[in-house]
């Protein structure tokens, strides 16, 4: 299983991955590196694709992963029910490719490649 460690632990990585995705979900555009924009691509696309599947089952195991956060004050939608009522039925047609990269230049700071990820 090939991934990119990203200078974390494991318990690390899947906390950076789960506030990325919950972000990307609400958002719809974040900005971050290359790296953990490559990574995350692959997580997102299978959020949606679960929320394509829209059963029970489906709404379950993408709440395991994506944190409850608020995405619309004033409906009160938290970021599962943003990515079932309104980020999937989106892709409906859609067969993959649900995220967009696109590169934007080095960090001032450090180098790093930046990146933003967008869904399509």
């Amino acid at each position: 299983m090939a991934y990119a460690k990203l200078g974390r632990d494991s318990a690390g990585r899947k906390a950076l991955f789960r506030d990325l995705a919950t972000d990307l979900i609400i958002n719809e555009r974040i900005e971050t590196t290359e790296a953990k924009a490559k990574e995350l691509r692959s997580i997102v696309e299978k959020m949606i694709t679960l929320g394509k599947r829209g059963d029970l089952h489906a709404r379950r195991q993408a709440a395991a992963f994506v944190r409850r956060e608020v995405a619309d004050k004033e409906t009160n939608q938290d970021a599962i029910q943003k990515l079932f009522a309104d980020i999937a039925p989106r892709y409906e047609e859609r067969q993959g490719g649900y995220t967009r990269i696109l590169k934007i230049g080095p960090r001032r700071g450090d180098g790093a490649p930046m990146v933003y990820i967008e869904l399509v």
